[in-house]
């Protein structure tokens, strides 16, 4: 007997609802849709000779339905694609006669963020040279010595940096042309007339070829120089727009610093593609955010790290005039960035009104990324996310491979000397497949004129004989229902009473406490003692009185395991001194400075004694050095 069509159509529609719940289907669409983009549009310039992002500008600029598009704002200039265009060509053929810069030159950009940024980088690119990009805050042996790792052949310096560029600096860079951006020198730009440079400074470069170089953080060493090809750009810039869905009408502000990869290229490179306009904020700050998303009517945020943390712990703005709280007072339909911890998530969409939030994983020396967008709380916390069709297509991209927390290294069979994946739900470093053994560099370009380091990113043998992989260095898990999560960086993860501590676990639990507005976690090695004892660098909301530190130590105990529960707490006002310019948390230093309250300044270290945290004073700290206390 046939099924009434009354009852057919709802069955087979509530059919297809299960399957895509179960594989994700939708969610895969999104992914394919930027792969398929990426794809197309790399193809195209492959074959016209025009990876130089130049000309994705200049088409943008020649075509009347973006010409007069809005593509950059800052403060309270706009600027079209047409007149962007205009200046990077004044930009170009300045830099070109004033320094006589040739093709493949290297000009380090010592600068913060504005609009200018953006045209000296075109202008470099406009006539072949490339540029590097330098962290603003460096100043002394850090800053020449990543001058000098890019061979740069001139720096080129915002004035209000001219602070940082000392007589040992000059003394150190001896013979390096070094130009400070002064007023002067910008009216010389405006003197320059626009013309378009030849094809043939830019021809010859291929999609793996250099077009920016991008430095680590440094953060247990002096920064080292990645390079940034092309493809880079192009894909991941293609790629977002079709994941993202990216409007011409959106609005992507950033604050984060452009010398670092999320808002070059996760910002700028993406909207550019898009055709929408990038709003520059500056540098972070908490005050000045939400009245910049408002001043530029922004659509979508950008973050990096503890971002949203700092926004979520600060009080709502107030409307002096009517009285209104302002927080959901904006445009916003979208947060994206990376690093963003799970017990913030939900929190900082509930509070803000905002629609979605697109977290993604990946490093700046790095060839592939991991994508995750919400709108609720279901994969809350995860770096990545896929279904069925995806997770194949990342099966053949990447894989977790189990490796000794201590040392590093892979764990292999004593038999055939291969080492293993780790099944799903277990933490093991994130590997990406190098597809071509015989030249690593069409995926992984590596470092700078640093060989040694770059070989240091690559292990092989690892599944099978002959193959490679790119190690990311990090630790991390992908469940069955398809979410991959963030558990440490190995180095970050320490050892006590014989167990692993993720310190990143250590941070999220903290975080649930009311009065916890910031916790930093590290190991910190002790007198007469194997392993290293957790220490949190944490930000209290009030005073740390009684009542504070005996309902955190009965929290730590309820939320972690025994040998997780931090044995110091060092509070300190905020910790700013030990973030990155890019909001993410730094250690090094505070490992360095150990527990001896001698060397943490006016910060108090407190330490666990039975069910509460007291007072770690100067004679606690001797009479652990003379093997008197046993933790």
């Amino acid at each position: 007997m046939p099924v009434p069509l009354a009852v057919a159509l709802p069955a087979a529609a509530a059919g297809l609802a299960y399957l895509n719940v179960k594989s994700a289907f939708w969610y895969d669409y999104t992914l394919l849709r930027g792969i398929a983009r990426a794809a197309w549009n790399q193809d195209r310039r492959e074959k016209g000779d025009r990876h130089n992002t130049f000309y994705r500008l200049e088409n943008r600029a020649a075509d009347k339905s973006y010409a007069n598009r809005v593509f950059l704002l800052f403060e309270d200039r706009a600027w079209t694609y047409a007149q962007c265009y205009d200046m990077v060509l004044r930009y170009g053929n300045w830099l070109k006669s004033k320094y006589h810069l040739k093709k493949g030159d290297v000009v380090a950009m010592d600068m913060q963020n504005s609009d200018h940024y953006v045209f000296v980088c075109f202008g470099l690119w406009s006539i072949g040279a490339k540029p590097a990009f330098i962290n603003y805050n460096l100043t002394g042996q850090a800053l020449t010595h990543c001058v000098q790792a890019a061979g740069a052949v001139l720096m080129l310096v915002d004035a209000e940096l001219g602070g940082n560029i000392d007589e040992s600096v000059r003394t150190t860079l001896k013979g390096l042309p070094i130009d400070v951006l002064t007023t002067e020198l910008q009216v010389e730009v405006l003197a320059t007339i626009p013309e378009r440079p030849p094809d043939s400074l830019r021809q010859g470069d291929l999609a793996h070829d250099m077009a920016i170089l991008i430095y680590t953080s440094g953060t247990t060493g002096l920064p080292k120089a990645a390079i940034i090809p092309w493809a880079r750009l192009t894909l991941a810039g293609n790629f977002l727009t079709g994941w993202l869905n990216t409007k011409t009408t959106d609005v992507f502000y950033t604050p984060m610093p452009l010398y670092h990869s999320s808002a070059s290229i996760m910002g700028l490179a993406h909207i550019l593609e898009a055709g929408a306009t990038f709003a520059i904020g500056k540098k972070f700050s908490t005050r000045m955010f939400w009245k910049d998303v408002r001043r530029f009517d922004a659509t979508i945020i950008q973050y990096v790290g503890e971002t949203l943390r700092y926004l979520l712990t600060a009080p709502p703005e107030i409307d002096p005039a009517t009285g209104e709280n302002l927080d959901t007072k904006h445009r916003v339909h979208s947060a994206f960035g990376n690093g963003l911890r799970p017990d913030v998530w939900e929190k900082f969409r509930e509070r803000f009104g905002i629609e979605k939030i697109s977290e993604f994983y990946g490093a700046t020396e790095g060839f592939l990324a991991t994508w995750n967008t919400t709108r609720n709380s279901y994969a809350a916390g995860a770096i990545g996310r896929n279904g069925w069709i995806y997770g194949l297509m990342m099966k053949q991209k990447m894989a977790i491979i189990d490796v000794d927390q201590d040392s590093h290294v892979v764990r292999r069979d004593p038999k055939t000397g291969l080492g293993r994946e780790v099944p799903r739900g277990e933490p093991g470093e994130l590997m990406y497949v190098i597809t071509d053994t015989s030249d690593p560099r069409t995926q992984f370009q590596g470092y700078y004129n640093n060989q040694e380091a770059t070989n240091s990113k690559m292990v092989r043998d690892v599944l099978k004989k002959g193959d490679a992989y790119f190690r990311s260095g990090d630790l991390v898990s992908w469940d069955k229902e398809g979410r991959m999560y963030f558990h440490d960086r190995m180095g970050d993860t320490f050892r006590w009473k014989s167990e692993n501590v993720a310190t990143t676990e250590v941070s999220q639990m903290l975080g649930l406490h009311p009065s916890v507005q910031e916790a930093n976690v590290y190991g910190v090695q002790l007198p007469n003692h194997d392993g290293r004892a957790g220490c949190v660098a944490i930000v209290l909301e009030g005073e740390p009185n009684a009542a504070v530190m005996s309902s955190l130590a009965k929290h730590a105990r309820e939320t972690l395991p025994k040998y997780a529960v931090p044995i110091f707490l060092r509070v300190v006002k905020d910790v700013g001194t030990s973030i990155t310019g890019t909001n993410k948390q730094q250690k090094h230093d505070l490992r360095v400075q150990g527990v001896d309250p001698g060397k943490v300044g006016s910060d108090e270290m407190w330490w666990l004694k039975g069910d509460t945290y007291v007072k770690f004073s100067q004679k606690d700290w001797q009479e652990l050095n003379g093997g008197r206390v046993k933790l």
